[in-house]
């Protein structure tokens, strides 16, 4: 049966504990998502969060905006613990106002588990960054993680003209946008080593911007720089306002895996505009099948499957594959060891018996001018051939008994 992998190479990062979990050092690559629920409605933000969780999120982030949203925070955890979420890890995501909203809200405060900060806005419009460092203190009193998000969208301002100034005066001055790019890991390293200074040692960065090569980047300069400096900070992988649909899906798998593969990041969020009724869900399952398909995590049976061509009897091949995700998608909870399980639905003679011997179970369908038989091969092995009208109800006992305890 196929194991978990491991990267061949991964960043050694600080452990950093949150509630139940730990991000960074030898913990797994985590997934995270966020509400988009008013957070002033703790019932309906609540929800969503064990939505999120049910999907597999392992850390949530609600917004707390204004003083609605973080007198709620405590209500949503009360609600939380007592439908079984108390060892969900929830982090409040802080802008312009943070420092006094945990002033004035000590209870909300306490509740979250984790704080994130965008030094952009921080001190916004200040020309000191006595914001940041009262944010910082109480997140050192409540003993606090904080991630520091930079992002290129709200850029602390006074930074980006210095450096910018700076680059004026070089010999042979960078491109505006890799001066944007050093700006924003400036941000955030500086940030981190200022938190640093104040006594906060449970410290996690990220660098997010839309563009996939500037994200992409940024975190390696980041990354470079830690290396160099010898700081050890967890990060946090994103590609911002990534857009919808396919088009943010693409997007943020290839910049996270570009990334992932250089053994960079410890914890993810791809982030989706969400369609109209489409669950926020989605972001979760694409982070849990980004890192299924990079053989970082399993989540579930992997089911391969081919794309069909005119060889094909397309539309019971296809409903077949369908129908065999369906069926083992929830199976980790039922087994646990299932989501190492390795499943083959092929469509034709060409790759199938190939493809299955490589499988821990698998099916190969006749194409359309094959004598319709279905050879099914458990471990490498020609195991019996099904035909006629059940070969579906066939297939799925035949997996029902490789996969049940007493074969463990």
């Amino acid at each position: 049966m196929v194991a978990d992998h491991h990267l061949d190479y991964k960043m050694q990062t600080r452990k950093v504990h949150i509630r139940d979990i730990f991000i960074g050092g030898d913990s797994p690559i985590l997934i995270q998502s966020m509400t988009n629920t008013d957070t002033a409605d703790p019932k309906a933000t609540a929800e969503q969060i064990m939505q999120l969780a049910d999907a597999g999120s392992e850390i949530v982030r609600i917004t707390v905006n204004n003083e609605a949203a973080a007198k709620a925070v405590p209500e949503i955890c009360q609600i939380l613990e007592q439908k079984g979420y108390e060892k969900l890890p929830i982090v409040g995501d802080f802008h312009f106002n943070g420092h006094k909203l945990l002033q004035d809200y000590p209870e909300m405060a306490k509740a979250l588990d984790k704080y994130r900060i965008n030094p952009g806005n921080c001190d916004y419009a200040k020309a000191t960054d006595d914001n940041f460092t009262e944010f910082i203190k109480i997140a050192i009193e409540h003993d606090k993680a904080v991630r520091i998000g930079a992002n290129w969208g709200s850029l602390d301002q006074k930074l980006l003209s210095k450096m910018m100034d700076e680059n004026a005066k070089r010999i042979k001055p960078k491109s505006d946008k890799e001066v944007l790019v050093d700006a924003l890991v400036e941000s955030a390293f500086t940030s981190a080593i200022k938190a640093e200074e104040l006594g906060l040692e449970k410290i996690i960065l990220s660098v997010k911007m839309s563009d996939l090569d500037d994200m992409v980047n940024a975190y390696e300069k980041l990354a470079a720089r830690m290396l160099k400096e010898g700081k050890n900070y967890p990060l946090h992988l994103g590609l911002t306002e990534a857009g919808s649909g396919m088009q943010g899906l693409v997007s943020s798998s290839a910049a996270l895996a570009i990334l992932l593969r250089q053994g960079i990041g410890d914890t993810i969020r791809i982030s989706l505009t969400p369609e109209p009724n489409e669950p926020r869900t989605k972001e979760v399952e694409a982070c849990k099948t980004l890192l299924q398909s990079l053989g970082i995590r399993n989540f579930q049976p992997k089911v391969t499957s081919c794309p069909g061509c005119g060889r094909t009897d397309s539309n019971y091949f296809q409903e077949l594959a369908s129908e065999i995700n369906a069926y083992v998608k929830d199976w980790q909870k039922k087994y646990p060891r299932a989501k190492n399980l390795k499943i083959a639905v092929m469509g034709c003679v060409v790759n199938g018996p190939g493809e299955s011997k490589h499988a821990d179970i698998a099916i190969s369908l006749p194409g359309k001018s094959e004598e319709k038989m279905a050879p099914v091969y458990i471990d490498g092995k020609f195991h019996k051939t099904l035909q006629g009208d059940n070969i579906k109800d066939e297939f799925t006992e035949i997996l029902e008994d490789y996969i049940k305890p007493s074969k463990a």
